[in-house]
């Protein structure tokens, strides 16, 4: 039995009950609309490996991983994955995009189902943890500006003399395009409202900022080969870091 590969070679195929398929290269007429449909469920599944793997090696391996390790751990050739994403930059773009929606929901649930601001916050750094999206964050939400320059500064952030505050980039770096800018933006928002709220309460050190908060998040969340031993890592890391940004009495 010939096999259609996925790159596009010509062949026939043997179907159940002995009618035979012509590939769309070729087949003429109803055979070209017999392949149609499992063409389309194939590209499905391989975008849907394409990603999978793509939140793998960038999470294990960050966001400078080659194209290559990216198709071997999706099982699919290199060819497969440009022609879904004509460069890296393009997947990139939308890991970074779907993890910082992600951070953005999580960050907005917690808000919205925690009536105690340290909760509130604590809620949305376990949450966010433990998904393992803090090893995705994109570039922009993890620069750390001067605190004296007066260029976009974070959202609803202060800090005092000195401190250091999270700001998106003026300059975007290669890959960027203004919606990664939106996202961040609204992700910085939503995790300045957690932050001020803490603060607010007297439960969170003064000095914090929403870049420290998002850098506990990129922080304790190691990955580690062992499925349990990093879940255990994790939890117990940031049971530390939070005591660090609790305040303490006087």
């Amino acid at each position: 039995m010939h096999v259609h590969s996925s790159y596009g070679t010509s062949a026939s195929a043997v179907v159940p009950g002995g009618a035979t398929t012509m590939s769309a290269a070729a087949g003429h007429g109803r055979g070209d609309q017999t392949r149609t449909t499992p063409l389309r469920v194939d590209a499905q599944r391989n975008l849907e490996h394409v990603l999978r793997a793509a939140r793998e090696v960038f999470g294990e391996l960050g966001y400078g991983a080659p194209m290559e390790d990216v198709a071997r751990r999706a099982r699919v050739g290199v060819g497969t994955v440009y022609r879904r994403f004509p460069s890296k930059d393009v997947l990139v773009r939308r890991i970074a995009e779907e993890e910082t929606s992600r951070l953005t929901e999580q960050a907005r649930a917690a808000l919205g189902q925690e009536d105690e601001p340290w909760s509130a916050l604590s809620r949305f750094l376990r949450t966010s943890v433990a998904s393992g999206a803090g090893r995705l964050l994109p570039p922009q939400v993890l620069r750390v500006g001067v605190a004296d320059e007066a260029a976009a500064r974070v959202p609803q952030q202060r800090t005092q003399p000195g401190a250091g505050e999270l700001r998106l980039v003026p300059e975007e770096p290669p890959g960027l395009a203004p919606q990664d800018d939106a996202g961040a933006a609204a992700l910085l928002q939503v995790v300045g409202q957690l932050v001020e709220r803490a603060r607010a309460a007297g439960e969170l050190r003064p000095d914090v900022s929403v870049s420290d908060v998002l850098l506990v998040i990129a922080t304790a969340a190691p990955s580690l080969p062992d499925a349990a031993q990093q879940a255990a890592a994790s939890a117990r890391l940031l049971d530390i870091l939070l005591e660090g940004l609790r305040s303490r009495p006087s």
